[in-house]
């Protein structure tokens, strides 16, 4: 039997917009983020296969409002198609939390309205990302920025800041790409939470975002 699910949050206020939630933390990813809390999601094996997590669901039919996607990286999982349609079908909204890895799934998904609700990761600029995410997957992360922007679909962008990572001058880079591509939604910034286990070993984060603001972007930090 395939179980390419880590785990399962069975209840949630905070993860999908004014909905209660469960999310599903799909196993593996193509990134290796240096403060990664999630290591035994992003390194581990699935333990509960499809069915399991839908036999769940359907005792929370009526009770929760959504069923939020995780990982890892969910749309790397070649079933996330099958698995999102299906959870929709219970009457479920689906959100989607990606690193923009995969913008050929992600368009296919939210062309074919399976996607009600999407959270995109923005790790770094460019220049920042191949060492922050142990990966050369910018580009792509980029052309999953704009199929959203351009499509108007319902979604977030947020970034999760550790000071000895992102130096406050390229958060304010950040925040500036952000405005050249017309984003026009929320930019969440999430601090790095201190004393977890990560992927790799990292000194405390000092966490000093407050003064963090811009006048043409609604920037909240959490």
């Amino acid at each position: 039997m395939v179980r390419p699910v880590s785990n399962l949050t069975p209840f949630t206020l905070l993860d999908y917009p004014d909905k209660t939630a469960c999310i599903i933390w799909y196993a593996g990813c193509n990134m290796r983020c240096l403060y990664c809390y999630n290591p035994e999601v992003v390194l581990g094996k699935g333990k509960f296969s499809f069915e399991q997590i839908c036999d769940f669901l359907a005792s929370r039919v009526g009770l929760l409002d959504a069923v939020v996607f995780s990982g890892g990286e969910c749309l790397l999982h070649k079933d996330i198609e099958y698995h999102i349609k299906t959870v929709k079908e219970m009457g479920f909204l689906a959100k989607v939390d990606t690193n923009g890895s995969q913008p050929e799934i992600l368009q296919k998904l939210l062309k074919a309205q399976l996607i009600d609700y999407v959270a995109l990761d923005f790790k770094s600029k460019r220049e920042s990302f191949r060492l922050i995410t142990q990966s050369d997957l910018f580009d792509r992360f980029e052309a999953s920025l704009k199929i959203l922007i351009n499509g108007n679909y319902p979604f977030e962008v947020r970034t999760t800041y550790h000071s000895e990572l992102i130096a406050k001058e390229e958060l304010s880079d950040m925040i500036e790409y952000l405005k050249f591509n017309e984003y026009t939604g929320i930019y969440y910034l999430q601090h790095f939470r201190n004393n977890t286990p990560t992927l790799s070993p990292l000194n405390n984060s000092q966490n000093n975002l407050k003064a963090v603001n811009d006048s043409k972007l609604q920037i909240i930090i959490r």
